[in-house]
């Protein structure tokens, strides 16, 4: 990672679990993040709940006047296991836009400790960064250590040459809150010139079709 950006983050997306976990150093960190992201005039676009981890990041930003935006499937809004959405809430009709709509909605990432639903959202955001379909960072909070043989993994895969290093620099981790968010609003990735040639614009795709279509016709 190299580089600064002047842009500061206005809207992040957390990414935790709604399910009940009883290490109060997790809680802690939670409730803290929830409470620097106020402090620091940062709104919040999580996956809706009011329970676990996330929910303590949400009520905690909520509380501090930043806004909040909680995006739910339907399904899961219909069957109410995960409680309250603090906030705003935007249903949705799948899983899909509920990530999509999140990823519109930010300017960067931060995963909190959880399970399968968090690593599947780490890694879906960054391979879209290594596709450079976007060029917004992911933040793990690294609390007791938590993601550590994560980052060790990611080092193993750098190793046997599965990524490059400049793709590895989208994940960065801290173990405070203030840490990471500091890093999130200073670092920028490092584009990686082989990647510089993709071209994901929709409006060219679009006039193309058209093109396609006028010809076919």
């Amino acid at each position: 990672m190299a580089g600064s950006s002047n842009h500061h983050k206005r809207k992040i997306c957390v990414f935790g679990g709604s399910s009940p976990r009883k290490e109060i150093e997790f809680l802690e960190s939670a409730n803290h993040l929830g409470q620097v992201l106020a402090e620091r005039k940062i709104h919040l676009v999580y996956g809706g709940s009011s329970l676990g981890l996330i929910g303590g990041v949400s009520i905690a930003i909520f509380l501090g006047g930043s806004q909040v935006l909680g995006v739910v499937p339907k399904a899961l809004a219909k069957v109410d296991i995960i409680e309250k959405t603090i906030g705003e809430e935007l249903q949705v009709s799948t899983m899909a836009d509920r990530m999509n709509t999140m990823f519109n909605h930010v300017d960067a990432f931060i995963a909190l400790p959880r399970g399968l639903g968090t690593l599947e959202d780490i890694f879906h955001i960054s391979s879209w960064a290594q596709l450079h379909i976007h060029y917004k960072l992911i933040g793990l909070l690294n609390v007791n250590g938590f993601y550590d043989n994560l980052l060790s993994f990611l080092d193993h895969v750098m190793e046997q040459k599965f990524v490059t290093s400049l793709a590895q620099q989208i994940i960065i981790s801290a173990a405070t809150v203030e840490q990471l968010i500091d890093q999130l609003q200073s670092l920028i990735p490092v584009i990686d010139p082989s990647m510089s040639s993709i071209n994901w614009s929709t409006k060219k795709r679009r006039k193309k079709l058209r093109l396609d279509l006028s010809l076919c016709l």
